[in-house]
C-alpha cells in the first residue's frame, strides 16, 4: 500500500521490521528501553505505548497498552495523543518509538502527559535527533517534511503519518528547552541521549530496499556507537527521559 494513512500497511511494515536483520534490533533495544524506564517508574499505574503500529513492544513488556491513531490489527485501542482517555495521575509510563515528531501539537499532548502521569511516572520518547548526519537526510532524502526553522512546536497534518516535522523533538527538547520548562513546571527532562548515526539510515527504515545486510549489522552497531562517543551531534535518533515531579 502507497497510502501511508491506510491501516492496510499494517502487514507490509510488520513484514519489513521482521525482514530486516538491523530493524528488527533497532526497535528490540528500543523496546528494552522501555523495560529499562520502568524500572525508574512506581510500581502503580497503567503502561502505554503510543503509535505502537507493526512494532512488538507488547512481547517484551507485556502488561503494557498498546495504541495508535490509525486502527491498526492488533493493538489494543485506538488513541489520539492529544487527547488521551485516561484518568488524571493514573499512568506509570508512557512510551513511544518515531511518534512524537508526528503529533501535530506537541504542546497539547505533553499538558495531557503530564495530567495523566503518576508523580515519579515517566514519558519515554525515541525519536529522530537533528545532528550533523540527520540533518542532510531529513532534508534532502527523507520522505517526511522537516522544518528545524519552525517557530511553533505544531504544524497543518494532512494525515497521522504522512504529517510531520521531522525536527519536532529536537525543537521541544533542545532547542526551546527553556521554553519547555517554563510551560511545564510538573516535567523535568531527565536525559536527552543522541543515537544511532548510520545505521538506520542504510538500513532503509520501513522502505522495502536496504543498504545494510545481515552479516552486516553488528558491524554497523558497534561504527555507531563508535560515532556517538566522538560527538553526540552525530546522532540521528534520541532517547528523551521526562519525569513529572
Amino acid at each position: 500500500m502507497d497510502d501511508l494513512n491506510s491501516p492496510d500497511r499494517i502487514f507490509n511494515i510488520r513484514n519489513t521490521i521482521q525482514r530486516k536483520a538491523f530493524l528488527r534490533r533497532f526497535y528490540r533495544e528500543a523496546y528494552n528501553k522501555y523495560l529499562n524506564c520502568l524500572g525508574r517508574c512506581p510500581k502503580k499505574g497503567c503502561l502505554l505505548e503510543l503509535g505502537s503500529g507493526g512494532g512488538f513492544a507488547a512481547e517484551v513488556v507485556p502488561e503494557l497498552i498498546t495504541s495508535d491513531i490509525l486502527p491498526y490489527e492488533g493493538i489494543d485501542c485506538v488513541v489520539d495523543a492529544k487527547h488521551l482517555p485516561l484518568q488524571d495521575n493514573s499512568v506509570r509510563l508512557i512510551c513511544m518509538m518515531n511518534v512524537f515528531h508526528h503529533i501535530p501539537d506537541a504542546e497539547a499532548f505533553l499538558y495531557e502527559a503530564q495530567r495523566c502521569l503518576i508523580t515519579g511516572g515517566r514519558l519515554l520518547i525515541i525519536d529522530q535527533h537533528v545532528g550533523y548526519i540527520s540533518r542532510l537526510v531529513l532534508r534532502y532524502f527523507h520522505h517526511e517534511p522537516f522544518f528545524p526553522q519552525a517557530t511553533e512546536w505544531r504544524f497543518e497534518s494532512q494525515g497521522p503519518l504522512s504529517g510531520a516535522n521531522g525536527a519536532l523533538a529536537w525543537l521541544v527538547f533542545r532547542r526551546d528547552r527553556g521554553l519547555f520548562e517554563s510551560k511545564f513546571k510538573h516535567l523535568k527532562l531527565s536525559r536527552y541521549e543522541p543515537h544511532t548515526p548510520l545505521g538506520y539510515w542504510l538500513s532503509g527504515g520501513l522502505h522495502r530496499w536496504s543498504l545494510l545486510p545481515s552479516p552486516a549489522v553488528a558491524a554497523m552497531n558497534w561504527f555507531d556507537r563508535l560515532l556517538t562517543r566522538i560527538s553526540e551531534n552525530l546522532g540521528s535518533f534520541v532517547d528523551i527521559e521526562v519525569v513529572k515531579v
